[in-house]
Formats: C-alpha cells, sequence, structure tokens
C-alpha cells in the first residue's frame, strides 16, 4: 500500500457525486439516507467536526495582534513621612489603548495549528467512518426487517399447513376412521408450530425496535427487496482486503491522530524556549495611572520571558506526550488490522453463502418434492401421519434455512462495501458534510505514515475437499458391502 495508491484512493472517494443518483430510490437506500440525516452518531460527529474548525480559528488568533482598551476611575490614598503632610490623597482617571504582538514563541503557536488541524482532519474521517458504519446499521436494520417478515410468513404457512391436517384427522377420528393417537400427535404439532409463529414474531418485533432506534422512522410494512449490491464486489479476497486498507476511513483517522500527537510533542518542546512580544500601550486623563499632574503617556517595548525551571514539569510533559505519540502509532495499526479482518470476513461470507445458497437451493427442492410424494402416499394410507408431518416441518425449516441464507448474503455484500467505504455511494448517498465544508483537501495522503504492522494477508482454512469425503463415503460403502466371516 504505498502513499501514492492511498492518495489516489482518498481523492477519489472524496470526490464521488453527492446525492441524486440512480440508485437514491432505492427502498433501503432511503433508509440509509434517514438514518445520515437523523442518527445521533452521525450528528455528534458533524458537531465534532464543527468544533474542531472553531478551534483552528481560536489558533490562528494567536498570530494577530491583541488589542484591549481600559477605563478606570479611582482614588490613592498614601503616607510619605517625607512629605508635609504625611498622608495624601490623590484622585485620578484616565482611558488607555494596548496592543500585544507575539513575535516568537519558540514555535509553540505553530505546533499547536498544526495539531489542530491534523485533529480537524481526525474529525473529518471519524465522520466519514461513522457515516459508513451508521450507512451499514441502517442497511442490516432494512434487511433484516425484510427477513423477519419472510420469517414470519414462512412461520404463518407453517401454522396453517399444520392446522389443516390437525383439522383434517380430527375430521376422520370423529367419523370412525382415525386413531387417537393422530390426533393427539397432529395437535402437538399444531402447537410447536405456533410457537414457532410466536418466536418469529418476537424476533420482528426487536429488528422493527433496532430499525426505530438506527433510522428513527417505522420501517415500511412490507419492505421491497433492496437492489443488488454484488455489482462491482472484487474478485479475490487479496483485491478486497488491498482495497479496505486503502479506502478505510478509520485507518485515515488513526493516521491523522498520529500526526495530531506528534505535533503536540513539538508544542510540549517549545516550553524550553523564551517568548517574545512587543507592547505598545498609550492612555491620558487626569493624574494618569496615578501619577500626580500627568495628563498622558505612551510605552512601547519588546518583553522577553523565558522560564528557567519549573520542577521538571515541562520534561515531564515532553515524555507523556512521547508515549501518547507511540500510543497512536499502536492505534494506527490496530485500525489497520480491524479493517482488514471486516474485509477479509465479509468476502468470505459473501464466497461461502454463495455456495451454501446453491445447497440450501437444491435441499429446498428435494424437500418439497418429498413432501408432495408423502402427501399422496398418506392419502392411500402409505404413509403415517408422522412422516407427513415430519416432512412438513423440514419444508419448513429448508425454507427459513434458504431465507436466512439468502438474507445473510445481501447484509455480506454490504458489509464488504462498508468495509471498502463504498457503500454510501453505492446507494447514491453522501456524506453529511463535505470535503470542501470541512476543509478538507482530496488530496490527502499517508506518506509515510502508513500503517508498519499490517500487511495484506488473507486467512487460510485448510479444509478436507468435498471429493475426498465422497470418497471415504465410497469406502464404508464398499466395506458394508463386503461379506462378514
Amino acid at each position: 500500500m504505498t502513499p501514492t495508491l492511498r492518495s489516489i484512493a482518498l481523492a477519489a472517494l472524496l470526490a464521488l457525486p453527492l446525492g441524486a443518483v440512480a440508485q437514491a430510490d432505492d427502498p433501503m437506500a432511503k433508509a440509509v439516507r434517514r438514518a445520515l440525516e437523523t442518527n445521533p452518531d452521525v450528528t455528534a460527529r458533524v458537531n465534532a467536526l464543527r468544533a474542531s474548525l472553531d478551534a483552528m480559528s481560536v489558533a490562528r488568533a494567536g498570530w494577530l495582534p491583541r488589542v484591549d482598551a481600559e477605563a478606570g476611575v479611582g482614588r490613592t490614598d498614601d503616607r510619605i513621612t517625607s512629605r508635609t503632610p504625611i498622608n495624601g490623597t490623590l484622585d485620578h482617571n484616565g482611558v488607555a489603548l494596548s496592543i500585544t504582538q507575539l513575535l516568537w514563541d519558540g514555535t509553540a503557536l505553530t505546533a499547536q495549528i498544526s495539531r489542530l488541524d491534523h485533529e480537524r482532519q481526525t474529525r473529518w474521517f471519524e465522520l466519514l467512518d461513522v457515516s459508513e458504519a451508521t450507512a451499514l446499521e441502517a442497511a442490516r436494520a432494512y434487511i433484516d426487517v425484510g427477513r423477519y417478515r419472510k420469517l414470519v410468513a414462512l412461520a404463518e404457512d407453517s401454522y396453517v399447513d399444520h392446522r389443516y391436517y390437525f383439522e383434517q384427522i380430527q375430521s376422520r377420528f370423529r367419523a370412525g376412521v382415525g386413531r387417537g393417537s393422530d390426533v393427539e400427535q397432529a395437535a402437538a404439532r399444531v402447537a410447536l408450530a405456533e410457537s414457532n409463529l410466536t418466536t418469529e414474531t418476537s424476533n420482528l418485533h426487536d429488528v422493527v425496535a433496532r430499525y426505530l432506534r438506527v433510522v428513527g422512522d417505522q420501517p415500511p410494512r412490507d419492505p421491497p427487496r433492496p437492489m443488488s449490491l454484488s455489482a462491482g464486489m472484487p474478485p479475490t479476497a487479496n483485491e478486497a482486503m488491498d482495497m479496505a486498507l486503502r479506502h478505510s476511513a478509520a485507518i485515515s483517522a488513526a493516521i491523522e491522530n498520529l500526526r495530531s500527537a506528534r505535533a503536540a510533542v513539538s508544542e510540549r518542546r517549545s516550553a524550553f524556549w523564551p517568548r517574545l512580544e512587543a507592547r505598545v500601550r498609550a492612555g491620558s486623563g487626569h493624574n494618569f495611572d496615578a501619577v500626580p499632574d500627568q495628563k498622558r503617556e505612551v510605552t512601547a517595548g519588546v518583553v522577553l520571558n523565558w522560564n528557567l525551571f519549573a520542577g521538571g514539569a515541562d520534561q515531564a510533559r515532553v515524555r507523556q506526550q512521547t508515549s501518547l505519540l507511540n500510543q497512536a502509532a499502536d492505534q494506527r495499526d490496530k485500525a489497520c488490522r480491524d479493517a482488514r479482518q471486516n474485509a477479509g470476513i465479509a468476502y468470505n461470507d459473501v464466497v461461502k453463502l454463495e455456495q451454501q445458497l446453491q445447497v440450501l437451493d437444491r435441499n429446498v427442492l428435494a424437500i418439497e418434492k418429498a413432501r408432495d410424494a408423502y402427501r399422496q402416499q398418506f392419502d392411500i394410507g402409505q404413509r403415517s401421519l408422522l412422516d407427513l408431518l415430519n416432512a412438513e416441518n423440514e419444508v419448513y425449516t429448508a425454507r427459513r434455512s434458504y431465507a436466512n441464507a439468502d438474507f445473510d448474503r445481501l447484509f455480506a455484500q454490504a458489509r464488504v462495501l462498508a468495509a471498502l467505504q463504498q457503500l454510501t455511494t453505492r446507494l447514491g448517498l453522501r456524506a453529511p458534510m463535505s470535503a470542501a465544508e470541512a476543509g478538507s483537501e482530496t488530496t490527502w495522503s499517508a506518506g509515510s505514515d502508513v500503517p508498519q504492522r499490517c500487511p495484506v494477508l488473507v486467512a487460510e482454512v485448510l479444509t478436507t475437499p468435498l471429493s475426498e469425503l465422497d470418497r471415504r463415503a465410497k469406502r464404508l460403502l464398499d466395506n458394508a458391502a463386503k461379506p462378514t466371516r
């Protein structure tokens, strides 16, 4: 991950178009937009960024002269034994104007401005990071509402099917052609189906409550399926991880925090140098400055202040800030490792869920065919009620597993895009503040501050190939077919 690549990546990220593009009409995009506009986590970061901009203005004011106006009136009582009379009273008043200009402070102000500038950049990247995290959380809430509405519908269908069989068996029993045990078995399965429906309804309530927390509004009653997020997905895990490390706003924020800590060290070291100021004061009045008969006074000069001893406090502050600088470097590398892990896990989930969905689809088709065959065989007395109820339960379980995997895949795709810092832009949205409003340059570069302990590595897991497992099963079959002596 070279500085040039990171610079280009951030420039592309910050220059992306704002607002209204084709994806903005996507129902999930609308929920994400609402979350970005109202979520307290995002608005708190916006206010933190604005505060950092004002802090910069406060620091830059140190380069400008300070102008103070003063006015006063008073009386001075004194006792001077060499004077007659010994006791004296002097009434005085006046107005004055003073100007103080900093000339040199050992680079303290320069270092402070640099520190605050990097803090502002940190707040900007933190806003991007929190916006992406909030977008992912809103997408998850939207996806989960759709997921559990689907699971509730499946549980309702399962309950209806079991209730149908119960009524059918009960009618047969009342007609004298059924068994009481079958009625009890069917009643037990109806109770189980009702319990499943209650559980799914409770889960739906929980995700709706989470949607309200993240987005701030009620979700759609029947949320449409969001658009596919698979377009533009990196072809390999290595590329996904490399893109994540180049685009991650969390890493960029950690780098700017490191630079801020480095500037703070320079700021602390400036305490070893003198402070030089130019001062001008002019005033007039009656007995001005309590000097008898003085009407006006103008003074100008240069003042040097140099602390020679502070009990070792300045040296301790430098050591303290140096340790904080090392801590910031550790936090930068941790942010990189976290981004690497998130991207790697999310990308692997997408790949594995694609494979799993193919298997689950075959499973659903097979068990539905078996269930249909069991129904026909049950009607002619070739299958027991228990066989049929078990088949119905397997159909429900298979459909539920497929629905969960389908929504898991959609969320995994969103996680990959969030790891690449691209989810909001893929949905046609933007951060609550632009780079220009934040005073951030689009040519930002990590330079030599890239993470040092975070190479692009993909987790390798060694498993037995399915072909080998098939051969093991074949050997078991062959061994079972051999005659025993």
